[in-house]
């Protein structure tokens, strides 16, 4: 696998947890749910995969950015699990709406497994850690760079400011209805 193709898919892997990240946003404010504390913690998972994605796109790739992502997808992977079995039992509504039939973190849990998945076959690739780069493939790089960098930035603000809202400065509740800093 050449470094370019390397880090495009690099580039596809940021877009697509910032979709998914897009999306939980869309059903916390377009239909009024309001996120649990472990939602909030697998959101962290999935930053944590677009961030060892974004370290290979501004460092070049190594093996140990690979390994950021891997290792936290492991744990959004870990809390998505815990928060499947918290509902598992018969009866039991989980908490938030189904989007395809399925809950937001029944989803998370699939991003991460398909996250570890493809994360573990891009590191077979040792080809792509060779450095061979053009000026001209450079200037692009720099430009998407900055792009995909403030896109994941907005949405990790974004979801530090949404938090505090939520949370304030005190422990989350376990069940959310309000902003607790909006009631105040």
């Amino acid at each position: 696998m050449s470094p370019s193709l390397a880090l495009r898919i690099n580039v596809a892997g940021i877009l697509i947890i910032s979709g998914v990240l897009l999306g939980a946003y869309y059903v916390q404010f377009g239909k009024g749910e309001v996120p649990c504390p472990l939602c909030l913690i697998q959101r962290l998972g999935m930053l944590g995969v677009a961030f060892g994605a974004m370290l290979n796109l501004r460092y070049g790739l190594r093996p140990a950015h690979y390994g950021v992502s891997l290792l936290s997808a492991v744990f959004g992977a870990s809390v998505s699990v815990r928060q499947i079995l918290l509902h598992i039992l018969p009866g039991d509504t989980g908490y938030g709406s189904a989007v395809f039939g399925l809950h937001l973190y029944t989803w998370a849990f699939i991003v991460f497994a398909v996250a570890i998945l493809l994360i573990g076959i891009m590191m077979l690739f040792d080809s792509q850690f060779e450095t061979a780069d053009s000026n001209d493939s450079k200037s692009r790089k720099s430009s998407l760079l900055i792009v995909v960098f403030f896109l994941v930035v907005l949405i990790a603000l974004s979801n530090v400011i949404t938090t505090f809202l939520e949370c304030g400065l005190a422990q989350c509740p376990d069940n959310p209805v309000s902003y607790i800093e909006l009631g105040k």
